[in-house]
């Protein structure tokens, strides 16, 4: 059987994505290989396919047993005979999937790498005929990555043990040159094939919102888009409880995800995202690596992530079946301040010398500042992330809040002058609130005690709230022309760079919102709502009734079934028969004989058997994809 014959059969699919190929046919030839891929630029197609061409077991190594479990049970839905190897099976269960590896009956067996280097699993691999190591999140090798794990290093170790050696896959969705070049040499990848694909992802759109309550927002936002699954990140547990809450108390159908629960709550919170039980998740950066949910339609960062690496991995989450997705991250002042005391009492990596841990420290910082950058930016937020990662693309993108100009620029420069002469004339004695207050010429008895109101600055920004009044504080404490004392009643006092501003050789430009349209009701719509019309519409929601109508009878989430981006290419083509149905994007030979009649009788009933316009235009997926 050749690489095209497996990809249609077993995922349902005609062409190979860009670089896909040239990373199987180079695995096929025996050639190392490092795929550097954005998340749903189909990697694990990159190692599948060769896997069940190359004559002896293919060996994933993975981080997370959510990703195991999901891997499989796709391999598994697709006709593929996979297992995983992990903590949660049983000391039996894990002696019957290597026995049933060894006699051929698997081809793809996923493990963790602490298993590697366990007695029983070195004396399998040692006499089963192991062809190809593949291993997944590979930046977790190297430990100038964000997401350094020492298990890692046992990969090595692992692949010395086995003769002949196997040929070796190494993927990942973020990685600097330096990581790159950690990966390369750490795993010992001899000549590698690589491929960095590009980091664009152009299904999803990025926004950065400042709304006056992320609450509200996200309240709004979530009720704006109703039956869409999506995820909301936060900094903290805390803020995740708060967030939840509220959605609750809003009839908002929502699950919770942190490391504060307890490790059944976390699972079964999961499985009821997974399965569309619950199609919105509120959690901390705990939750989703590995994560293969394909209809996330949005990502929210309630709070701003400490680096464009965490964040693109997290808003990447979003769209992985192709369909239009947004990525809006939600920024105040008061983000930069809560990252920056995690980063300052993270604790230091045992793994690493004094000296080490101090340049982590140093580039956890300078990545925290990339990611204020981006948040405050006044160009196309695609290009700033693109250009982190080594990549030049348009000035504008015209699919991010900057290029569809929802942002205005506003010359604050008089506004910050007033501000620091009003905290001079409080002899730096107060906080935030008294300094916003005097500006906008409070009443407050606590105020007029102080003798506020004596200031020649008392009222002078009246015209703006008090919030207004706040974000321009922020933002001179983070352009440090103010700090704050460390106490619990932090003062504002003037920094000597201040005086830049005072004497007319700095300016202060800064970007907010548009106020005459709701923050969350600028939505974009470019879905399939753009795509389908509506009969398109109206058959979209029989088909996804039926879809999860089969998958509970599977005990499989609904996206295992069929994707969102499957649904609506059925809905354009209006299949009628098994040949029809199988040049439905993401359809193979096994899908259709575990699902296709019932799709197909659904159409038929739909349409009466008659071929009718359901999309705008001949183009529709594309535009949809």
């Amino acid at each position: 059987m050749q690489k095209q014959e497996i990809l249609k059969k077993y995922f349902g699919y005609k062409d190979f994505r860009p670089g896909q190929e040239l990373l199987i046919d180079s695995l096929l030839a025996g050639r190392d290989v490092l795929g550097i891929m954005p998340t749903g630029a189909g990697k694990s197609i990159c190692y599948q396919v060769p896997a069940l061409l190359l004559p002896g077991i293919t060996v994933v190594v993975s981080p997370l047993i959510s990703l195991m479990k999901d891997q499989v049970q796709a391999l598994n839905q697709a006709g593929v005979h996979a297992a995983y190897i992990n903590s949660s099976l049983t000391e039996g269960q894990i002696r019957k999937a290597m026995e049933y590896a060894a006699t051929g009956r698997y081809k793809i067996i996923y493990v963790a790498p602490e298993r590697l280097e366990t007695w029983e699993f070195t004396c399998f691999a040692r006499q089963a005929r192991i062809s190809m190591v593949a291993v997944d999140e590979a930046h977790c090798i190297s430990q100038w990555g964000q997401d350094f794990r020492p298990s890692y290093l046992k990969i090595v170790s692992f692949v010395k043990k086995l003769a002949p050696r196997p040929v070796i896959g190494a993927f990942t969705a973020t990685a600097t040159s330096q990581v790159k070049d950690d990966i390369i040499a750490v795993l010992g990848l001899g000549n590698p094939q690589l491929l960095i694909s590009g980091f664009d992802r152009r299904n999803l759109f990025f926004g950065v919102e400042t709304p006056k309550s992320k609450l509200s927002y996200v309240q709004q936002y979530i009720e704006s888009h109703p039956g869409d699954s999506g995820i909301i990140y936060c900094a903290t547990r805390k803020n995740v409880e708060k967030v939840h809450e509220a959605l609750l108390a809003r009839g908002i159908a929502a699950a919770r995800y942190h490391a504060g629960l307890t490790a059944q709550e976390r699972s079964e919170n999961q499985e009821d995202f997974i399965y569309d039980r619950k199609p919105v998740i509120v959690a901390t950066n705990a939750f989703g690596m590995g994560i293969d949910k394909s209809n996330v339609r949005y990502v929210l960062h309630f709070n701003m992530p400490q680096s464009m690496e965490n964040y693109y991995q997290e808003a990447g989450r979003a769209g992985r079946d192709g369909a239009a997705s947004e990525c809006i991250m939600l920024y105040s002042g008061q983000d930069v301040m809560v990252n920056q005391y995690l980063l300052d009492n993270k604790a230091p990596n045992e793994e690493l010398g004094p000296e080490e841990n101090a340049l982590v420290r140093e580039r956890d910082s300078q990545r925290l500042q990339s990611m204020v950058g981006y948040a405050r930016s006044t160009n196309c937020l695609r290009k700033y992330i693109l250009e982190y990662f080594g990549e030049y693309g348009l000035q504008r993108c015209e699919n991010c809040s900057v290029c569809r100009g929802e942002y205005e620029e506003q010359d604050c420069t008089e506004q910050a002058r007033q501000v620091v002469t009003c905290i001079l004339e409080l002899r730096q004695r107060y906080g935030v609130n008294v300094v916003a207050g005097t500006l906008h010429g409070d009443k407050r008895s606590k105020l007029l005690a102080l003798g506020a109101d004596r200031c020649s600055t008392y009222g002078v920004l009246q015209a703006l709230s008090e919030d207004r009044i706040k974000r321009i504080i922020r933002e001179l404490e983070e352009r440090e022309y103010l700090e704050s004392t460390p106490d619990k009643y932090a003062v504002l006092k003037v920094c000597a760079r201040a005086q830049d501003l005072l004497e007319g050789s700095d300016s202060l430009i800064l970007r907010f919102a548009r106020e005459e349209e709701g923050a969350a009701a600028r939505t974009r719509k470019a879905r399939k709502s753009d795509v389908l019309n509506s009969r398109g519409l109206e058959l979209f929601d029989v088909l996804k009734k039926l879809r999860m109508e089969l998958a509970r009878e599977g005990g499989v989430p609904p996206y295992m079934v069929f994707s969102d981006k499957t649904l609506t290419d059925m809905c354009i083509r209006l299949p009628f028969d098994k040949g029809e149905m199988l040049q439905v994007a993401g359809v193979g030979e096994k899908k259709y004989e575990r699902y296709g009649q019932p799709f197909l009788e659904a159409v038929r009933e739909f349409t009466r058997g008659r071929k009718e316009k359901t999309s705008f235009g001949e183009q529709g997926m594309d535009r949809f994809c």
